[in-house]
């Protein structure tokens, strides 16, 4: 089914042009880039825009100066948003307490179909420095991309194929060097068009050394206690780049791109090992206003080839991870219906992927497989009144996970070939209404969900020795779908200058997949040593938190500080999760949360000029299962400074922004504890550093 549905989307996208032409001459003028710019957001079917919705946009100068070297680095400051941090360089986004499987990281609302969720040293092949816009979708708002998305999304969006008309030339270039990595960094994009036909260009490079941190202690490979100020074999190099083209026309578009990522770097639980990381990527999409029922018809499809290879100090090739794909995914958007009780809108849609793996070599603990997933779903939104809305999602999948066990030339390792299905459904009901005086509106958020997710490939098939978290990992063939409901409130609200937004969630798993401490006798690993074993269970869990954040305007109008702008930025998060391990002894703290989080900042903007200074504080994290070790907290102070240009010239408007960054001023010794244990004590989070850069658009 995923063959035919991939199949007949890149059809669908293949056959537009043709059903567009008389379109086209007949609407040769269409809106331009920059007309009728607006905040949605795109990860959303809906393309909606809820205030009290558990969503957050990165973009434009804000997104200038967050960037990182990873999505975790980038998005980690985020109401609700932590990172694995195994290192600078392998950074996945957790989202309310979850990672790994339960959060899907998106390519413009497409698979990435990379290797990050199954070891946390792997890093995911997207560089922030080529990203236009970031998208995160927290809690059950981000269902309708499937089980695997219980945690939230994070949608990486970029203009890769042009989606509106480009008149001449435009362009941006960055350009950073600096921190405590000593970061070298640029990108450049070029795009023009013309006559309907829009094209776009882009490359990136970074470098980086070793990670500069406070002075701390650790125990090293020959088990003595050493002082370092760096964190070993944390350097790398990255490059990339793409070339799009695109068709457009008023209501629509249709396009293809190509792109490339290829990533060096070390693996710093392992300091005689690199990995060597490359991805390519075909993409197709489209969009375009039809007739009848449907009033918009939006198109994707996209194929990756997806490999990388661990390489210890003399060049060899211990382990290779590959990972061929496809995805494509079609979303129909029905026209409002008028009802006796208000106006119904709403999205149908089909997904589909595909993808092969395979690890081969001497840390080869999960066989080759083959995933197929294909879904349906639908969403609707019911506007009663102005004030009430009302909304349904459900999704429905099929899922295949076979495993090749092992091959006709090799030892018993993984046992016979075998196949497992599975069909997760999923469903969502929510409710917004807007209350309050025409002066101090307030709006509110509730959504229930059930989902279900069927269970990875490790999860299923594991059976070796995973160096990166020191343990020999088993999973269990006959694995259950991981279920899970979940509640969520939200509420904002805006007065003068004040803005205020909150959100309290629960979710409560029937069945959690946990890679779990076994009592059972632990397995021989190279040299006859017996790590710890640890197997793949499926638990009772509980997840519950809240995230607040607000900003307010100070009045200095009246205090003689004409065109004077100052803000108080604030924001605070908790998460705390519990597991029943069914030992008879009650619940046990799930692993790696973050801890109560706080930061403050105060910014300062006159015309061109701006400042910020942040306070960002992490609580002691001692909730942490009996085979961890508690994280102490720590605060750390952020300094930053730019400058903007704006002129006139040709044909478009250019901007120009110079910025510096003083991240970790007083050079505070930190740990990360959502990090895993046995990587925490050899990584701190980095000392202090500076960082000069410009953007420059054009």
């Amino acid at each position: 089914m995923n063959r035919i549905f991939f199949g007949a989307a890149t059809a669908a996208l293949l056959a537009l042009p043709f059903q567009t032409w008389a379109q086209e001459a007949a609407t040769r003028e269409a809106p331009t880039k920059d007309a009728g710019q607006k905040i949605i957001v795109t990860g959303n079917p809906l393309r909606l825009d809820d205030a009290a919705a558990p969503t957050s946009v990165l973009s434009g100068e804000q997104l200038a100066m967050r960037r990182g070297a990873s999505l975790g680095d980038t998005l980690g400051e985020l109401p609700g948003v932590a990172a694995t941090y195994f290192g600078p360089n392998a950074n996945r986004p957790v989202i309310r307490g979850q990672d790994g499987e339960r959060v899907r990281v998106l390519a413009n609302s497409g698979a990435s179909m990379d290797v990050s969720t199954l070891s946390f040293d792997h890093a995911v092949p997207m560089d922030p420095l080529a990203v236009e816009r970031l998208e995160v979708l927290r809690g059950p708002a981000a269902l309708l991309y499937g089980g695997a998305a219980v945690g939230g999304v994070v949608n990486v969006i970029d203009n890769r194929i042009p989606k509106s008309v480009l008149v001449g030339l435009s362009g941006a270039v960055q350009a950073r060097e600096g921190g405590a990595a000593r970061e070298q960094a640029a990108s450049a994009l070029l795009e023009g068009g013309g006559n309907g036909l829009a094209w776009h260009v882009d490359s990136f490079w970074r470098k980086s050394a070793d990670l500069s941190v406070p002075t701390f202690e650790v125990t090293n490979d020959q088990g003595a206690v050493e002082r370092r100020s760096r964190v070993l074999n944390s350097a790398s190099q990255t490059r990339g780049g793409a070339l799009g083209v695109s068709r457009v026309w008023q209501g629509g578009y249709w396009g293809a791109n190509l792109e490339s990522y290829a990533s060096q770097y070390g693996s710093v639980a392992e300091e005689d090992i690199s990995i060597r990381m490359r991805r390519e990527r075909l993409a197709l999409a489209g969009e375009w206003a039809a007739n009848g029922l449907f009033s918009t018809v939006r198109a994707q499809a996209a194929s990756t080839r997806y490999a990388h290879e661990e390489v210890d100090a003399t060049g060899a090739v211990g382990t290779r991870f590959t990972n061929r794909g496809q995805d494509a995914r079609l979303e129909l958007v029905h026209r409002p219906w008028a009802t006796g009780l208000g106006v119904l809108s709403g999205v149908w849609g089909a997904q589909a992927e595909s993808a092969r793996f395979s690890a081969l070599g001497e840390e080869a603990f999960v066989p080759t497989t083959a995933t197929r997933q294909a879904a349906l779903f639908v969403l609707e939104q019911w506007a009663i009144t102005p004030a009430m809305q009302l909304s349904l999602g459900i999704r429905a999948e099929q899922v295949s996970v076979r495993s090749e066990g092992d091959a006709a030339d090799s030892e018993p390792h993984f046992g016979p070939a075998l196949e497992r299905r599975f069909a997760p459904r999923s469903v969502s009901v929510g409710a917004t209404w807007k209350t309050g005086a025409a002066n101090l509106p307030w709006q509110w958020h509730f959504n229930l969900a059930d989902t279900q997710r069927a269970p990875a490939s490790h999860e299923l098939f594991a059976n070796g020795l995973h160096t990166a978290t020191g343990a020999f990992e088993r999973g269990d063939a006959q694995q259950a779908l991981e279920r899970g409901r979940h509640v969520e409130l939200g509420l904002s609200a805006q007065w003068h200058a004040l803005y205020f937004k909150a959100n309290v969630f629960r979710a409560n798993f029937r069945n959690y997949i946990v890679l779990m401490n076994s009592d059972s006798e632990t397995v021989a690993g190279a040299g006859g040593a017996k790590p710890p074993t640890y197997d793949y269970r499926g638990l009772p869990a509980q997840l519950q938190g809240w995230e607040l954040e607000g900003t307010w305007r100070l009045p200095l109008q009246g205090l003689g500080a004409s065109g004077h702008e100052l803000e108080l930025q604030m924001q605070t998060d908790s998460v705390r999760g519990d597991l029943d391990a069914g030992l008879g002894a009650g619940s046990t703290a799930l692993p790696r949360l973050a801890p109560q989080r706080a930061s403050a900042a105060l910014q300062w903007r006159k015309g061109a000029w701006q400042a910020r200074v942040q306070v960002q504080h992490a609580a002691a994290q001692t909730r942490v299962p009996s085979n961890d070790r508690p994280t102490p907290g720590w605060t750390q102070w952020h300094l930053q400074a730019s400058h903007s240009l704006h002129w006139a010239g040709g044909t478009s408007d250019k901007d120009l922004l110079l910025f510096a960054k003083l991240q970790n001023a007083t050079n505070q010794l930190a740990y990360n504890a959502t990090t895993l244990a046995t990587v925490r004590a050899r990584s701190p989070l980095p000392g202090r550093g500076l960082t000069l850069g410009l953007q420059l658009n054009y």
